[in-house]
């Protein structure tokens, strides 16, 4: 601790007391002395007199506390003498914990201090917490570094610190809520609230009252005010998982709020502004839904000012692997267990499975193979994976086209390899097709080939020729 006081035997005195209930002090006898001794001083509290000669205590304060000033975070108690109110008052707005009037007794001025350290450990500890958030979802952490990834690290990159609206689309499990709070704690933002919504999860009667909030008496069971999600991420960043599951009458609320930046709670007059960035997500096909009219248009186009779709764990190649072993390490920790590898066997395994609940599934597999392995080595009986999993083949076509001999039955006179992967090609192009309903952009996408050479593929056999 620092005690400056232009008097010596208040800071003896000061000093001793402190040194008696195990604290370590150091003196100065002028705010500039101080401030000097505080370049080359680590303090966790300062104690100064209001009335110093040259730079008072109340400028010293004011000096410390400018943004980026060394120091800045440290507590300082004031020490005022009789009729120095309107000053030590003055001293708390511009910065200082507490303070003390003289005459004081010792016991009252240790409750200050711990009550000043104390409020400083609460500070520290937030702010690590927030540290760790940060950390935690920061998208540098995000795992793995297949080509399919590379959108949505560049989407985040783009998007962190604006307010547009983002759309995150992909199957169950793919991670949409990590990469949502990865734009959050990565962005401007990120000191600011963080509200996730999973919008399947609530009732459609309840859906304005918790989107929105309610006044008392606005419904039977409203005993009291409720605020809403959206004023809850005031200044932060609203969640709204499987957002296409939001019933009609909330989606018509939902829009005005995002327009006009404000809403009102059920059962009252007056509206609330609200400052969010909104993302929400969704395993559906909403543009589906538009057309339907399961959805409202202008909402759709609202929500995707900026879109990405999360690629499914069976197309990220080697992600499988760093993933598996980032979930290893996390759960040996866990269950405080020496598993430190996969089994080759065991990771051969993991690349064939298919993964239908994509990293959600392998998390959970991860998991329950480190609980259950016996060694330190992750091997295949230790991975929970049924047969039927294994993976399927894509879109449904056949991993050998009827006509493929095997490697036992190849036949003397060879094959027509030139027909066999003709043959194979037309049954792909017509199942990515199918799938998609026809929409050729979309089945290139799925073949993973640009729109040109889809179409010139499908030219062949949309007009029955072969080339």
């Amino acid at each position: 601790m620092l005690v400056i006081d232009d008097e010596l035997n208040v800071r003896k005195t000061l000093a001793m007391l402190l040194e008696r209930n195990k604290y370590q002090a150091s003196t100065a006898a002028s705010a500039e002395e101080g401030l000097r001794l505080l370049k080359t001083l680590s303090v966790d509290l300062i104690i100064t007199d209001l009335n110093l000669p040259g730079l008072s205590g109340l400028d010293l304060i004011r000096r410390l506390r400018e943004g980026g000033a060394p120091h800045a975070d440290v507590p300082i108690v004031m020490i005022s003498g009789f009729g120095d109110t309107e000053e030590a008052i003055e001293a708390v707005r511009a910065g200082a914990a507490d303070f003390v009037k003289k005459p004081y007794n010792n016991k009252e001025l240790l409750v200050v201090i711990e009550r000043a350290l104390g409020t400083r450990s609460l500070i520290q500890e937030n702010q690590a917490l927030r540290a760790e958030l940060k950390q935690k979802f920061w998208f540098g952490q995000l795992i793995g570094a297949s080509e399919r990834m590379m959108p949505v690290y560049d989407m985040i990159r783009r998007v962190k610190d604006q307010k547009v609206s983002c759309l995150l689309l992909g199957e169950s499990g793919t991670g949409k809520e990590m990469v949502a709070r990865a734009i959050h704690y990565s962005g401007a933002r990120a000191d600011q609230p963080f509200v996730a919504v999973n919008c399947a999860a609530i009732p459609e009667g309840l859906f304005e009252s918790e989107l929105f909030g309610h006044k008392r008496g606005a419904f039977t069971g409203a005993v009291s005010d409720r605020v809403g999600y959206l004023q809850a991420a005031h200044g932060g960043t609203l969640f709204l998982d499987e957002v296409g599951d939001m019933p009609p009458s909330a989606q018509v609320k939902l829009l005005r709020a995002l327009a006009e930046r404000k809403v009102t709670p059920v059962g009252d007059v007056k509206e609330v502004e609200v400052d969010v960035r909104l993302i929400t997500a969704t395993n559906r096909n909403l543009a589906d839904d538009v057309r339907a009219g399961r959805f409202r248009e202008d909402l759709y186009y609202r929500l995707k000012v900026v879109s990405v779709e999360l690629p499914p764990l069976r197309d990220r190649g080697d992600d499988v692997r760093q993933l598996a072993e980032h979930f290893l390490r996390e759960y040996a920790r866990e269950y405080q267990k020496r598993v430190r590898a996969l089994h080759p066997d065991a990771l051969e395994r993991l690349h064939a499975h298919a993964w239908p609940g994509n990293v959600r599934e392998l998390r959970n597999v991860m998991e329950a193979a480190v609980a259950m392995c016996e060694g330190d080595i992750v091997r295949p009986e230790d991975l929970p994976l049924e047969a039927r999993a294994a993976r399927p083949s894509v879109l449904g076509v056949s991993a050998a086209p009827a006509g493929v001999p095997s490697v036992e039955d190849f036949p003397a006179e060879g094959v027509d390899l030139d027909a066999l992967l003709s043959a194979y090609e037309e049954r792909l192009l017509r199942a990515a097709l199918a799938s998609v309903g026809g929409n050729k952009t979309r089945a290139a996408e799925l073949c993973h080939i640009t729109f040109r050479s889809f179409r010139h593929r499908w030219a062949k056999y949309e007009r029955g020729e072969e080339d």
